[in-house]
């Protein structure tokens, strides 16, 4: 079978991104859709049954020899990925699954109890702006109905977009039969910072997640001709965009530990010579403690309806997603430490906090959770330079391995 490496190389051309470098792979797009014909492809030659849920999660299964599902062991991540994102997150922890597989094979091991291999839709939220969407829906962490009227971009639903890929809107939501399947669940990823480059790790176990949010700003102002209408009498809401922006970044800079950012900032119409009507900001902001975030997020709209009332506008703030501070299972933490010192050379392994979400972090709440981190030289994530060494993208098949085998 194909290694890790050798499996990332087969899909290196699947979603290239010509404008803005590196992938971009939403969810239901003809590259996302390639890349799941993929996994089902490298799963049924190892033999693995694959199947997709009601919320269009992929299974691929090894069952144990009872056929038994129910408590079994889960691994996998996700395929898409952010607007111009990197070659490795989420795919990495899916090629490294599969790999895992053959590695357990090669080893004789013959699972007690089954074994899953999952890849989660719209980890992003890159298409229809909520983050860990599959995984949401499978827990119930959202409201089914909120999901079923997600729009995208250009303004397809996602109850529309679903139907259109084989799944019934009616029918998503919290998976019971699902959730009853998985006993632990270990993700492993890309390491989204450079902990363990200046460690000198080649691996390392999530400790906890930040908690983090995102929410949409929209300053209403009055559009009108660019060339005609005289500087005292606009109502702009994109100057007052501009001072939210500078307002978010002083907020979050005075406080320890926070991380607000503004990465998409969407002007109506958008003409070049239009004063806009309105201007949609989406915000994101991570800290530890929870009542910190909610805080930083009340004084950042605070100074936002400020400034849109110097300039005649109005701001309105809708919250998209949120997920509190996640501490991950303990005692599974330690035991995927003390499996991985193999794959660390018989060093101790190190446990990290990271700022970045995953679907690890939403199972958290339902099942035991953890995370398995490879390092990453650059440090840099959701962008082309995030990067993998051919060696360590190898290693992360072996250091699955460990973690399962033990586990199985």
């Amino acid at each position: 079978m194909n290694t890790v490496g050798e499996m990332l190389e087969s899909i290196s051309g699947v979603g290239l991104d010509s404008h803005r470098g590196g992938y971009s792979r939403p969810v239901f797009s003809s590259a996302e859709l390639e890349l799941r014909d993929w996994f089902t492809a490298e799963a049924s030659r190892r033999g693995l049954e694959v199947s997709t849920d009601r919320n269009g999660i992929m299974w691929g299964w090894w069952d144990a020899a009872s056929g038994d599902r129910a408590g079994a062991l889960v691994t996998g991540s996700h395929l898409d990925s952010v607007p111009g994102g990197g070659a490795f997150d989420g795919p990495l922890g899916v090629a490294a699954a599969l790999a895992a597989v053959d590695v357990l094979k090669e080893r004789g091991v013959e699972p007690r109890r089954s074994l899953a291999v999952t890849v989660f839709p719209e980890e992003e939220g890159s298409r229809f702006g909520v983050a860990c969407l599959g995984s949401r829906l499978l827990t119930g962490a959202i409201n089914a109905d909120k999901v079923r009227n997600l729009k995208d971009p250009v303004g397809n639903t996602f109850a529309d977009v679903s139907r259109k890929h084989g799944l019934d809107p009616a029918r998503l939501g919290r998976d019971e039969e699902a959730l009853r399947t998985i006993g632990d669940f270990v993700e492993l990823h890309v390491e989204q910072g450079r902990a363990l480059i200046d460690l000198d790790a080649p691996v390392g176990v999530g400790s906890s997640i930040l908690g983090h949010g995102r929410w949409r700003l929209s300053v209403e102002g009055q559009g009108n001709h660019a060339g005609t209408t005289l500087m005292a009498d606009r109502a702009d809401p994109m100057v007052v965009a501009a001072q939210i922006i500078l307002a978010i970044r002083r907020i979050a800079a005075a406080q320890d530990d926070a991380r607000a950012t503004v990465g998409r900032l969407q002007p109506v119409p958008g003409g070049t010579n239009v004063i806009a009507s309105r201007v949609d900001l989406w915000l994101d902001v991570r800290h530890p403690d929870d009542a910190v975030t909610a805080a930083l997020v009340e004084s950042i709209h605070g100074q936002a309806q400020k400034a849109a009332a110097f300039e005649g506008c109005a701001v309105t703030l809708t919250e998209e997603s949120f997920s509190s501070t996640v501490h991950f299972d303990a005692p599974l933490q330690r035991q995927l430490q003390n499996s991985l010192r193999r794959s660390n050379a018989g060093n101790q392994v190190p446990a990290l906090p990271t700022g970045a979400g995953h679907d690890a972090g939403v199972l958290a709440g339902y099942v035991p959770s953890a995370m398995v981190y490879i390092r990453n030289p650059t440090g840099i994530s959701h962008s082309p330079e995030e990067y993998v060494e051919r060696d360590d993208a190898d290693l992360a098949a072996t250091a699955l391995a460990d973690v399962l085998e033990d586990l199985l």
